[in-house]
């Protein structure tokens, strides 16, 4: 009861987290749930459930989606997914990927508090830098599940609008959890009681998005971001050294 409890808090504060500024919902989720299960356990389930939670926003946002500009990263994110698919299934089990995990979550952290939004957006980045950011993004994101800043960075250069922004990243956060979820579900990498805690977890994020989308207006969405930052950065410490 305990494990299930934990469960819905971490789930609940993430995806709150992620209605209200678009990301955060893996950070937070891969920052604490691997002292629950497994590194490949903790990443199966935050992508099955990133699945209904960017289904959810996408929904409120469809309408400012743009598919042209959306296929490069897109082919390029589901390059690096490939790649993270297979390491998650080989050494996914493995306690040293914890500390990876740490290390990773802290370079995310350290870069998404000291960076700030591009001076110059409505700008089309190189093809190699799209490449890139997507395949670096995508592996990142199919191993530890926090894939998003390589995105976020993407972005927030090519879109001025907020709309526009976060719809096309919640699109690739969608269809590259679609695409893991799928590749691990036929692989036979699900468990009997994962499907407990993904009921559990989607209760969560159903409540937990629905809140963050209706105070998408009215809260300081940068001021939640940098406390939720804070607290990853603590745990990625503790995974680091004491896991």
């Amino acid at each position: 009861m305990f494990e299930l409890l934990m469960i819905f808090m971490i789930v609940f504060v993430g995806s709150f987290i992620q209605g209200v500024s678009g990301f955060g919902f893996g950070l937070i989720a891969m920052g604490l749930l691997p002292y629950l299960f497994t590194l490949k356990d903790s990443t199966l389930l935050v992508m099955a459930l990133t699945v209904f939670l960017t289904l959810r926003i996408l929904i409120s946002h469809y309408r400012a989606l743009d598919l042209k500009g959306l296929m490069l990263i897109l082919m390029a994110a589901i390059v690096g997914r490939v790649g993270g698919f297979f390491v998650l299934t080989n050494f996914g089990e493995l306690d040293i990927l914890k500390s990876w995990l740490g290390f990773v979550l802290l370079a995310m952290v350290v870069y998404m508090l000291l960076n700030k939004k591009p001076q110059k957006v409505n700008q089309q980045p190189s093809k190699i830098l799209t490449v890139t950011l997507g395949v670096v993004g995508g592996f990142v994101g199919g191993v530890f599940a926090v894939g998003g800043p390589f995105f976020v960075f993407y972005f927030l250069m090519v879109y001025a609008d907020k709309l526009k922004y976060n719809a096309n990243l919640q699109a690739v956060f969608f269809v590259t959890s679609i695409l893991t979820v799928t590749a691990h579900g036929f692989n036979g990498d699900f468990h009997s009681s994962f499907f407990v805690y993904f009921a559990v977890g989607l209760v969560a994020v159903l409540l937990g998005v629905s809140l963050g989308i209706r105070s998408f207006s009215k809260l300081p969405a940068n001021t939640i971001r940098y406390v939720a930052m804070i607290i990853v950065a603590c745990s990625a410490l503790n995974l680091m050294f004491f896991s």
